[in-house]
């Protein structure tokens, strides 16, 4: 194994957990990673939050620092791109031309961004949020009482907007769905995150679709089929992503919504995994294929990936969980919705900024949204994980304790 080489396309969250597992597992071969932009991988969450905020420089956000990687004798080659994969002959084609050889291939190539296909999508001052090469953009159009308008009300968008509203701009968050984070989650969430971030200083606008954007003197104009028009010193678009797939589908490897791949990470190649956000996985607990977007998925995907490298099958079997930030409000969320039939809200949601949302599905619990409420958040993936039958009316009841949950 000494002489073998494992090459890693893509430098993020998954890439940097794979190194370190493939050492774990007893890997001692060459590893090198291959990564698009210029710097070693870091946390991407903060992006939206503390990077934008500028209470930490991407120095502070490094996943490990590079003395941690030359420790462990993983290489890099950074600021180039993946051209093609030649499965046949085990090489891997950069966009600068150097064709490198390969023993095993990991492919925690992640998702882009999906682009407007507006007129003026390409004007200076519009921003997408996903590097923090963009965020360094955003932050020289971030000024105090200027004009900030987000496309699109997921959760980068209303993080984002949360930071803005704090830097001081006038914030406008359009988005085309009768409410917000409606592909996510119940509409009384919905209603909590519009009321807060109006309580905040945020506007709010639902079922607008954008049409345009007009360039003016020292602004642009976002224009709306309804003919709604609003002037902005910043638009930042955050209308989803897309998985990373199209050379490994060009270099013959099967894929679907993202490359898709066994209980072991393996693609439709032996001697190709793939994690992260852009792979294509069944998972159990929900018996489905997805794709996950969440630093929880990219790690333990790629531990399990860096197992089967090493000749170990350690079977992927993870409840996914989420997180986002907002102002003073930590949402904690484990397990997918999408399916209920049902659902039940743990304490005030109407007026408060602590509760929790229990998605059912047949009388069990399948999802949780908790805001500030670590227990519900904890005891909540047990539910889900041990598939437990609790009543609606005692799950709803804040003076029985979360605990009191378990007790069959």
């Amino acid at each position: 194994m000494l002489d073998k080489i494992c090459i890693i396309i893509g430098a993020g969250h998954s890439a940097a957990q794979m190194s370190v597992s493939l050492r774990q597992e007893g890997w001692k071969g060459r590893i090198l990673i291959v990564g698009d932009e210029d710097a070693l991988p870091y946390h991407r969450p903060p992006l939206s939050k503390a990077y934008l905020a500028g209470t930490k420089e991407l120095s502070n956000i490094l996943i490990r620092p590079a003395a941690f990687y030359e420790k462990q004798q993983i290489e890099f080659k950074l600021g180039v791109g993946l051209q093609a994969i030649d499965p046949d002959n085990k090489t891997i084609t950069l966009n600068n031309g150097d064709i490198l050889h390969y023993d095993k291939l990991a492919l925690t190539l992640g998702s882009k961004v999906r682009k407007l296909a507006i007129p003026g999508a390409e004007l200076s001052g519009i921003s997408y949020l996903k590097t923090a090469k963009d965020v360094d953009y955003i932050k020289t159009l971030a000024i105090k009482d200027k004009k900030a308008i987000i496309i699109g009300g997921g959760y980068i968008g209303l993080e984002t907007a949360a930071v803005l509203r704090k830097l001081g701009m006038d914030v406008t968050v359009l988005e085309m769905m009768p409410r917000v984070l409606e592909r996510v989650t119940a509409p009384p969430l919905s209603e909590f995150y519009t009321r807060v971030h109006t309580e905040e200083g945020v506007k709010i606008v639902t079922e607008v679709i954008v049409s345009s954007i007009e360039p003016q003197i020292n602004q642009n104009t976002v224009v709306c089929t309804n003919n709604d028009r609003y002037p902005a010193d910043l638009i930042i678009v955050g209308v989803g992503v897309l998985p990373n797939q199209e050379i490994a589908q060009q270099a013959g490897l099967t894929v679907s919504n993202g490359i898709e791949v066994n209980e072991f990470a393996c693609t439709s190649d032996p001697d190709i995994v793939a994690s992260g956000d852009c792979a294509w996985h069944y998972n159990p607990i929900y018996k489905k294929h997805i794709r996950l977007e969440s630093v929880q998925n990219a790690t333990e995907q790629a531990k399990t990936a860096a197992a089967y490298l090493c000749g170990k099958q350690v079977a992927y079997n993870t409840l996914p969980w989420f997180w986002s930030d907002q102002y003073d409000m930590k949402l904690q969320i484990a397990g997918l919705s999408q399916g209920y039939d049902s659902f039940v809200v743990r304490g005030d949601i109407q007026q408060g900024r602590r509760f929790a949302v229990f998605y059912l599905l047949e009388q069990r619990v399948i999802a949780v949204d908790a805001v500030n409420s670590p227990a519900e958040f904890m005891i909540g993936k047990k539910l889900i994980i041990e598939n437990i039958i609790v009543a609606e009316d005692k799950l709803a009841n804040v003076d029985i304790s979360m605990k009191d949950m378990l007790a069959v």
